[in-house]
């Protein structure tokens, strides 16, 4: 027994520390909502809206065709130059998302989204890396690119 105390202590140690590096109780579901959000502001019209998703930091960066911007306010100006107007933007959803909590404050997500629009329909994937901010999850980096469908 008295060999057996010091296994068992060190064993239900390792169970602990197992759980304290489990993902947060809701992280999914608050990041879910998050992208709920986003396309809900998108769909209506509101791009500073989707934008309240990202972290408002000169830090954030979204890559693409076109490079790699850096600060919200650049990922702004572009999607607010990109789709100026409804008919640009479209009706816009989100799908196949896998949302990975790699830590209690950080995640990773991977999707597809897709712009259902009178004269097109774009679509392509996605991945985001989003951290836990004192004002919630939001995405720091943004890697968005078109997919052609055939």
């Amino acid at each position: 027994m008295k060999r057996l105390f010091p296994r068992l202590v060190l064993a239900l140690g390792m169970v602990g520390a197992v759980g304290l590096c489990a993902s947060p109780p809701g992280a999914e579901a608050e990041i879910r909502k998050l992208l709920a959000d986003q396309v809900s502001a998108w769909n209506r019209g509101d791009v500073r809206g989707f934008m309240q998703g990202y972290w408002q930091s000169s830090q954030t960066t979204f890559s693409g065709a076109n490079g790699t911007l850096r600060g919200w306010q650049a990922v702004f100006d572009r999607y607010s130059r990109e789709y100026p107007n409804r008919q640009a933007r479209g009706a816009l959803a989100f799908s196949h998302l896998e949302i990975i909590v790699l830590t209690p404050d950080a995640a990773l997500v991977c999707g597809e989204w897709a712009l259902a629009r009178a004269s097109d329909h774009p679509s392509g994937v996605f991945t985001l890396v989003l951290r836990k901010l004192p004002e919630g999850w939001r995405i720091i980096h943004d890697h968005t690119s078109a997919v052609s469908r055939q």
